[in-house]
């Protein structure tokens, strides 16, 4: 899974091994990843192997989230700004993700951080979209789909 927020014309991003947790108990690693075109935001199939991020691609998640460190007067943190301070707080409004979510990075440890669901109303440590929702939200396909289509494809 990966986790990317549109930020100054790019779509900044992590990769999260184990694909976000509605459970505000959990940390999951995410691990910060080059910039992406933002038409990476829609791409779905497959990136062949020996390039980066090589595998099936779908868009498991998508929606909109706003910066929850700005406008907090005095202290309103811009995202590049959040970015580099190594905390980043968002509210998402996806199809699957809603709620609070704080990207926060390790100490001493520039590529590493931890992505946190924040204890709201969303929250819901019963809920586990990851397994439950394996699906697309723009095409319905999951990622075994997709290889099976260019295995499909291959053999035609």
């Amino acid at each position: 899974y990966d986790f990317r927020l549109e930020v100054d014309g790019v779509l900044v991003s992590w990769a999260v091994p184990k694909g976000p947790s509605t459970d505000p108990g959990e940390r999951r690693l995410a691990v910060r990843t080059e910039d992406h075109p933002l038409d990476y935001a829609t791409f779905e199939g497959v990136i062949p192997e020996g390039q980066y991020g090589a595998g099936a691609v779908i868009v498991w998640d998508t929606g909109t989230y706003r910066n929850l460190r700005a406008n907090k007067g005095p202290n309103s943190l811009s995202m590049p700004r959040s970015i580099e301070d190594g905390l980043v707080e968002v509210w998402l409004e996806g199809e699957k993700l809603k709620g609070g979510y704080a990207l926060k990075r390790l100490e001493d440890r520039e590529a590493d951080w931890l992505l946190i669901k924040m204890d709201d109303e969303e929250a819901d440590a019963r809920r586990n979209p990851v397994s439950t929702e394996p699906e697309s939200v723009l095409s319905g396909r999951s990622v075994e789909h997709v290889y099976r289509e260019l295995e499909d494809e291959e053999h035609e």
